[in-house]
């Protein structure tokens, strides 16, 4: 039996997804997470066998919570699930040590047979994704990102920099930096022009 943890911040979509891979035999749904962070003290707290996970979520994102996990528990394999097919998020999950890509239009039989497959070791990728993950490289680095995450999510330079602890005129220089490399307009267009590739 495969210990299969869910984290998905729509609580409709977690309980559906738990509910079709239990009718699987060799699937076992131990619990589901609305972030990142609650996923990352689960497994903290008890061991399961692979965690999936959406990528946009509140507090931590399903490829920051899958970088933590390669980085701090290897041998969770973790395996995204979403309904963005961008490419960007492909780089960046794969960059980020996932084994899994699939997008939540799949039939719940391949669900559970790529989750099996996971397990076996094996790399899956949604066919129609595997050939776009390398066409276009990500601009951005991680303090960037994380910068202009919040500066998308409408917050000023003065909150950017309490909440993560920077100074103003260093969240300026980030601002300006994505926005000169994506060749946006100003800080809304460089968010959107990001989000868009997936790179947020």
């Amino acid at each position: 039996m495969i210990d299969i943890l869910i984290a998905e911040d729509q609580s409709l979509i977690a309980g559906a997804l738990a509910a079709l891979l239990n009718m699987h035999p060799k699937c076992n749904v131990v619990a589901t997470c609305h972030n990142g962070i609650e996923a990352l003290a689960f497994v903290e707290s008890q061991p399961v066998d692979i965690v999936l996970t959406d990528i946009e979520m509140p507090e931590m994102t399903g490829i920051e919570l899958a970088a933590h996990l390669h980085k701090h528990h290897p041998n969770v394999p973790v395996a995204i699930l979403t309904t963005f097919a961008r490419k960007g998020y492909l780089r960046r999950a794969l960059d980020a040590g996932v084994k899994g890509y699939l997008l939540k239009d799949a039939k719940s039989d391949d669900l559970a047979d790529a989750i099996i497959k996971i397990i076996a070791g094996e790399l899956v990728i949604d066919p129609g994704m595997a050939l776009q993950a390398w066409q276009v490289e990500d601009p951005l680095t991680n303090r960037e990102r994380q910068v202009l995450r919040l500066a998308g999510e409408g917050l000023s330079n003065q909150q950017i920099s309490e909440k993560i602890h920077l100074s103003e005129g260093t969240v300026r220089n980030y601002l300006s930096e994505s926005i000169q490399k994506l060749g946006a307009q100003n800080r809304v267009d460089a968010a959107r022009i990001a989000r868009d590739q997936g790179w947020l």
